[in-house]
């Protein structure tokens, strides 16, 4: 079987590889600035503007959403396995210092206050976000300071003014050379801070400083041990009860399960005619009069999430938490490993009254019957999700079924499309895997109102968001290979050593459809790298994303709850 891989399209990324991994080998701090040239030279997809003087707006606003809020004061980041870690290099109680956390990365990070912070690690996967990451920060913040210096008029108003105006508009633009639409991304990023953040990065460039603190295997595997052992405590019958491990994220599993949204209908529309959402409000109206094909239940748990989030009803959370307990439903977040939060959901105790429609067509009675458990995770970064599902896989006694769901890239679909794979090439360990994928779009073309369902693809699994170039995609899509994400590969890794003797093989192509349990992954679009739009940072999925992320949710429990059916049945 003839198999080509990009190896020949991927030196630039390698070389920039080698550069930090050897560099973060020291035991002394690694300034960013030494790995700006080999950033640069990697010419990568995300930063396509770096060697220009003119400000990358798309890659600074994907580091601002992906990096805590703090980082404009921050000097020394420092990277650790586990709270071990940090107190043996000297970073006592970092627990005490200010949790802090970003809009659209999940990292546990601590903050000292001053110039320090502590950035939690599930594996290699977050040096290979964490880095690239950094340098591009660093880059196009010195762009800007050096093109903010050049105008002391502005910077001399900028500290009269408390709030942005016209002028302030037009003379950023002018000076950073951008178009106004990027003036008005950064400005949403920032919101409150904008002109003060403007200031601070007039007022200095940055030289920012990385150590890693011990980058062994054994620390990995010990950090994933303490995010077990803190799940094992909170539902003791994972160790002797079958399993359906699902990696999806931590709300719509639960809110198809617990009807808790559909039950707060009243109450959450009243929010939203509070909050004056013009776009949200009419949607809801053509909802209610069967104007639009959008689904009202994806449109009450999306206002459920932003109830959530207001301060006010905080409350209100501790009240779904109890209603979800009811169900059998058990949130863990662990405050001493890194940042994955999981649901233990007990199938039994599920109320068929209480379940989205779309999951119930016929007598689900059977499932007080059994005495299985859900274990949902929100998805890990990369090869974190191998670790976890390796020590899932050795402590829990039997595992029926392996369901993958998460974002992806996609080099013939659009956003909002759902990607179903069979076949996945793992830049980690180089194997191509081939595999029975329990999903066709017959599983989920049903529940999905926009977007289109695309079956039989091939996804690459890569190391990270930022190591791709355009010739490095453009090999892949040449072989076909249209679906890029970051977790299938290593899932899959662990697949295979669930039923071989042995760990799995290095660059080979591997027949995984002898498996002895249901596979599932599915994927819903969020980008298309080689578009000549916007990339990731210029937006989310939003409202709209809500279609895929539910539509492959409704499939996999509608799957589960049919293996069950059967399971019971003999």
């Amino acid at each position: 079987m003839e198999r080509t891989v990009p190896s020949t399209a991927s030196e630039e990324v390698e070389l920039y590889l080698r550069t930090y991994y050897s560099l973060l080998r020291s035991s002394a701090d690694v300034q960013i600035r030494t790995l700006e040239e080999a950033h640069a030279g990697m010419k990568s997809l995300l930063h396509p503007m770096v060697r220009e003087a003119i400000p990358d707006m798309s890659a600074f606003l994907y580091c601002l959403l992906r990096l805590p809020a703090c980082i404009s004061m921050v000097e020394s980041v420092v990277l650790g396995q586990s709270i071990e870690v940090f107190n043996r290099a000297g970073f006592k109680d970092i627990e005490t210092w200010e949790l802090v956390s970003a809009p659209a990365r999940r990292r546990k990070c601590y903050f000292n206050g001053n110039e320090v912070l502590a950035c939690f690690i599930a594996s290699v996967s977050d040096i290979d976000d964490v880095i690239p990451m950094l340098t591009a920060y660093q880059i196009e913040w010195n762009k800007i300071h050096w093109l903010l210096s050049g105008n002391p008029s502005l910077i001399a108003y900028l500290k009269t003014v408390e709030l942005e105006n016209e002028y302030i508009y037009q003379e950023l633009c002018k000076t950073l050379n951008l178009p106004r639409e990027d003036i008005e991304r950064l400005k949403t990023v920032w919101a409150d801070m904008f002109i003060e953040n403007l200031l601070q990065i007039a007022n200095r460039s940055r030289k920012i400083k990385v150590r890693l603190l011990n980058g062994s295997m054994v620390e990995y595997r010990r950090a994933t041990d303490i995010w077990w052992e803190g799940i094992a405590q909170v539902c003791e019958a994972l160790n002797d009860r079958p399993v359906y491990f699902i990696s999806s994220n931590p709300h719509s599993m639960i809110n198809l399960l617990s009807g808790y949204a559909f039950r707060n209908k009243k109450r959450l529309i009243d929010f939203l005619q509070e909050t004056d959402n013009r776009a949200l409000l009419e949607e809801w109206e053509n909802i209610q009069a069967q104007q639009v094909a959008s689904s009202e239940e994806n449109f009450l748990y999306y206002i459920l999430k932003k109830f959530q989030q207001t301060s006010s009803e905080s409350s209100f959370v501790k009240e779904q938490q109890n209603a979800e307990a009811d169900c059998g439903i058990l949130r863990f977040t662990n405050e001493h490993s890194f940042d994955v939060d999981a649901q233990i959901i007990e199938i039994r105790q599920i109320c068929p009254d209480t379940l989205d429609p779309r999951l119930v067509d016929e007598d689900l009675s059977f499932l007080g019957k059994s005495d299985a458990i859900l274990l949902n995770i929100d998805y890990p970064l990369g090869m974190a999700a191998y670790n976890i599902l390796s020590e899932v896989s050795e402590h829990v006694v039997k595992v029926l079924g392996i369901y993958i769901m998460g974002k992806s890239a996609s080099l013939n679909g659009t956003v909002g499309d759902v990607v179903i794979p069979n076949v996945v090439h793992d830049e980690h360990s180089m194997n191509t895997y081939l595999f029975k994928n329990c999903f066709t779009a017959a599983h989920v073309s049903p529940y999905l109102m926009y977007g289109a369902v695309l079956d039989n693809q091939k996804c690459v699994s890569v190391r990270g968001t930022f190591l791709q170039n355009s010739r490095y995609m453009e090999v892949f899509y040449r072989e076909g290979y249209t679906d890029i994400e970051m977790e299938a590969g290593p899932y899959l890794s662990a697949v295979y050593e669930m039923y071989r003797p042995q760990r799995h093989p290095v660059n080979e192509i591997v027949n995984l459809y002898e498996v002895p349990f249901d596979t599932g992954i599915i994927h819903y679009v969020s980008d298309n790298p080689l578009g000549k739009g916007k990339n990731l940072g210029a937006g989310s999925l939003s409202y709209y994303g809500m279609d895929s992320t539910y539509a492959a949710s409704v499939a996999i429990l509608r799957r589960i709850f049919q293996l069950e059916r059967a399971r019971l049945a003999e």
